[in-house]
């Protein structure tokens, strides 16, 4: 006899999950080396909260400086064209539920499959197409940029193109900041999402932008509801983003850790077909072996069961790690 519930769709797997790295290798050694994701290794130097950030509710002018930071960080006009998240996760949830269903939207994939699964979700019909050719015409268009897990580029403009007339454009910018890109401004039928967490190094804080035309932003606002962002997260997001000269030092450093990751890779028999600053995909002649043999020995990776051959590895955060990784790609 059945339960009588109904199971909800298969759960979409993500990189950070040492709890499925330890029930796959049980015996690998402690401390779990986690490279599975695309977060900064070398986190921002944050200093101790203030009591208050803690104790009391974030105040409508806390957020409102935080807006005002992350929209001269971002390049947006002003905080009217800035909305504030506990991650970039909850917008990517709320905005099919804005869009009129059944629209038709365009994914360019592959790509972060929480795009997709939330406009089918949201009650639209959803395609995820290899290209901005193939997006031509759709009511809604997604892409992001720096492409995850391939790293392609997409621009504004091709976006804007590619969408119907009074349609929206969706640019995923969540890997840009560290990247040698102009930020993407929003404007008439372009929404622009940033990540804070990946690129400081603080995604347990859950902080994360929408950039759109004010009329927009105050109707994600209206969902996220009153204080969605916490006081932590509030303070930290004002201390980070102004400190441009940290980013510039950060996207210098890890563009080094990529490029000396590619060069491992290469001399392990991989190809590099792409990434980010803080990772790299690469295609393996046994991608399945190498992702065991990293598993057995402690290192965690990302792999992609419909593309088996590719594994993306995150930066090592440390000399220890470096070398324990060196070791079995050797």
């Amino acid at each position: 006899m059945g339960s009588g519930v109904e199971e909800g769709p298969e759960a979409i797997p993500h990189g950070g999950d040492l709890g499925a790295a330890r029930r796959l290798f049980p015996a690998a050694p402690e401390p779990w080396i986690d490279l599975s994701t695309g977060i900064n290794p070398v986190p921002y130097p944050l200093p101790p909260f203030e009591a208050s950030a803690l104790h009391r509710l974030p105040s409508p002018d806390d957020l409102a400086r935080l807006k005002t930071a992350a929209a001269e960080a971002y390049g947006a006009p002003d905080a009217d064209h800035v909305a504030a998240a506990p991650g970039t996760q909850i917008l990517i949830e709320i905005l099919p539920r804005l869009i009129a269903r059944e629209t038709r939207v365009a994914v360019v994939g592959p790509t972060y499959a929480e795009h997709a699964a939330a406009w089918t979700r949201g009650g639209h019909a959803v395609e995820v197409v290899p290209d901005l050719a193939g997006a031509e015409g759709a009511g809604v268009v997604v892409a992001v940029s720096p492409n995850n897990p391939d790293g392609r580029l997409f621009a504004p403009h091709e976006l804007r193109r590619a969408v119907a007339p009074g349609g929206l454009a969706v640019l995923d910018q969540a890997f840009a900041d560290l990247e040698a890109i102009e930020p993407a401004a929003p404007g008439p039928g372009l929404v622009v999402l940033r990540s804070f967490g990946k690129t400081f190094g603080l995604a347990g804080l859950r902080l994360g932008f929408a950039l759109a035309e004010p009329a927009l932003v105050a109707r994600l606002e209206a969902a996220l509801g009153p204080w969605a962002v916490s006081g932590p997260a509030i303070a930290a997001g004002c201390r980070a983003l102004p400190d441009a000269d940290w980013r510039r030092a950060a996207a210098a450093a890890r563009g080094h850790d990529a490029a000396r990751l590619d060069r491992m890779i290469l001399r392990s028999c991989g190809r590099v077909i792409g990434g980010t600053v803080l990772f790299r995909t690469a295609v393996f002649g046994d991608a399945p072996g190498l992702f065991r043999r990293l598993g057995e020995a402690g290192l965690y990776v990302r792999r992609f069961p419909e593309r088996p051959d590719e594994l993306r590895f995150g930066l090592p955060p440390d000399k220890a790690a470096w070398c324990r990784l060196s070791r079995i790609l050797k």
